[in-house]
């Protein structure tokens, strides 16, 4: 049997940079990208530096990620962490805001006499996560698990008011209500829907906030306009947001106490 001392395979060198290798060259290298991000935006050169990978690796997978949303870029050009995140980080939430939601949402019911829902962002579509109707008498029936634009709708404009400037500027293109609009809206707290989803259809919408204060979901009461007014903002909006309030708490409280 030789003496001759044996080579280290590449899985048994050690580090010299103190990074975790995962085997996968190219999740590291991906990896690599999003850990320079977490400083701050970056420019590609900046990336580059920061990285040491080659500039067209490092560009290849910037433009990889940015495309699944998990990098986007600033108004200057720059590279900066995506929405993404967010929206992974409220789907882990979900159990914990589903668990608040069923009190509250049959208070808002009781106190408004309306169908409350709430809503969640996925994609480039609404999905309805929690929701009480009424028991009789005309409503707006939205089950569990339906998916809606975010083209009209009081929660779309809720889901989407608070987006960074390129979705912003990206959800505002088929949509039927405007930037003014979706101004009114972050400078108020709440949004207001007369016949833009459907003919007849009427919601106020609020938000629900995570623990560093991103919109995760919307909570909602919609119902037929000839019973909400041609103004059912005015009378149901206090409401509705109490209720957001009351999640945002719920969730920041369970948060601080993991």
């Amino acid at each position: 049997m030789s003496d001759k001392p044996r080579t280290p395979t590449p899985a048994q060198t050690p580090a010299d940079d103190n990074e975790i290798h995962s085997g996968v060259g190219v999740l590291d290298k991906t990896v690599k990208i999003l850990d320079a991000l977490e400083s701050g935006p970056a420019t590609l050169g900046q990336l580059v530096a920061a990285t040491k990978l080659a500039r067209p690796t490092a560009h290849r997978l910037a433009i990889a990620l940015e495309r699944h949303r998990f990098v986007l870029r600033d108004q200057h050009g720059r590279f900066v962490l995506g929405s993404r995140f967010a929206e992974l980080a409220a789907a882990a939430g979900e159990d914990r805001l589903l668990a608040a939601a069923g009190p509250i949402l049959q208070t808002l019911l009781d106190r408004t006499g309306e169908s409350a829902q709430i809503y969640r962002r996925q994609g480039e579509q609404r999905v309805c996560i929690a929701a009480v109707e009424r028991a009789s008498g005309l409503r707006d029936s939205i089950p569990v698990g339906a998916m809606l634009s975010m083209e009209a709708g009081s929660a779309a404009q809720i889901l989407l008011a608070w987006e960074d400037a390129d979705r912003l500027h990206q959800g505002l293109r088929h949509a039927r209500f405007s930037a003014a609009k979706l101004a009114a809206v972050r400078k108020r707290g709440w949004a207001e829907s007369v016949n833009e989803r459907d003919e007849g259809v009427c919601s106020i919408s609020a938000p629900i906030r995570n623990a560093s204060g991103q919109v995760i979901a919307a909570i909602s009461i919609s119902g037929p306009s000839g019973r909400m007014g041609a103004n059912p903002g005015h009378r149901y909006a206090p409401l509705v947001m109490g209720a957001g309030k009351y999640l945002t708490d719920a969730l920041i409280k369970a948060s601080v106490s993991r």
